[in-house]
């Protein structure tokens, strides 16, 4: 959906003043990238926002959270270095070490409480060297980060799926949701936990409520998406959503899930139906 299409649903939409979501429950977020290019501009992208009952727009650049704030959003979770590089590999240290430190102060100056992370590609790493090298690597910025009262989530990624280069990530380490939970056990820090990614985690692991209760100490933020394709959240894809979100409400998960499906028809409507989806 161009944005010129965009805006014509957005003004279809204002006749309505009550927003897609309405329980408040699930704090709905949405990921800058997947839907950035459908709306004319970052206004109308918020306004889209605020329509769907979400409160935040998430991973997109400090530069645009002034933007966010004007229209009373947050951003759930900030950026930092990609997840082609990581603290698995001692070469990387020091770039990411950096660009997680930028991020850090940003999130102190905005008041932005979350920044992403990764282990990075294995690169012919064994996951053990992988994983002594990601918790010496990582260490000293937890510290900095409990100092600051913000939380580094580390994102398990799927290396099943080959078809897209956002759909999955052949070579990533952190491929696996227990060994991503070991890492930020032996890191020991209430600032060092898990992105827990729904999509990813049924492509490599399934289980996913189970998974949920389990590691309900470590979920650090959520992202959604359609299994398989990593598409909208409809009777297409295979998981079941309202439990999911469910299991997140009887665990204690107060914090934010981000919609991060990429649309494969109209946004707008892939939108209000995903939001409606997790909004039990």
């Amino acid at each position: 959906m161009g944005a010129s299409a965009m805006a014509q649903s957005l003004r279809g939409a204002d006749a309505a003043t009550t927003p897609v979501a309405t329980k408040g429950r699930i704090h709905q977020s949405l990921v800058n990238w997947c839907y950035r290019d459908h709306f004319a501009d970052l206004d109308e992208f918020c306004a889209a926002a605020v329509k769907l009952g979400c409160e935040s727009i998430e991973l997109c650049d400090p530069k645009d959270w002034p933007t966010l704030k004007k229209h009373g959003l947050t951003c759930a979770i900030s950026g930092s270095h990609g997840f082609k590089t990581g603290f698995n590999n001692p070469g990387e240290w020091e770039e990411c070490r950096a660009k997680l430190r930028e991020r850090i102060a940003d999130c102190v100056e905005h008041g932005v409480k979350r920044v992403i992370t990764f282990t990075g590609f294995a690169n012919g790493l064994s996951r053990e060297e992988g994983g002594d090298n990601f918790v010496k690597g990582i260490a000293p910025i937890v510290k900095e980060a409990e100092q600051a009262g913000v939380t580094l989530c580390l994102e398990m990624l799927n290396t099943r799926d080959d078809s897209h280069p956002m759909k999955g990530h052949p070579g990533y380490q952190g491929n696996d949701t227990e060994y991503c939970i070991e890492l930020c056990k032996r890191l020991d820090s209430p600032h060092m936990k898990l992105l827990f990614d729904i999509y990813h985690v049924q492509i490599m692991n399934g289980d996913v409520i189970r998974r949920i209760h389990r590691h309900k100490d470590y979920l650090g933020h959520i992202h959604t998406a359609g299994n398989p394709g990593r598409g909208e959240l409809d009777a297409k894809q295979e998981i079941n959503y309202a439990a999911v979100m469910q299991a997140l409400l009887d665990v204690g998960y107060d914090g934010y899930v981000g919609q991060e499906f990429i649309p494969t028809r109209d946004c707008w409507e892939g939108l209000s139906e995903a939001v409606l989806a997790c909004d039990v």
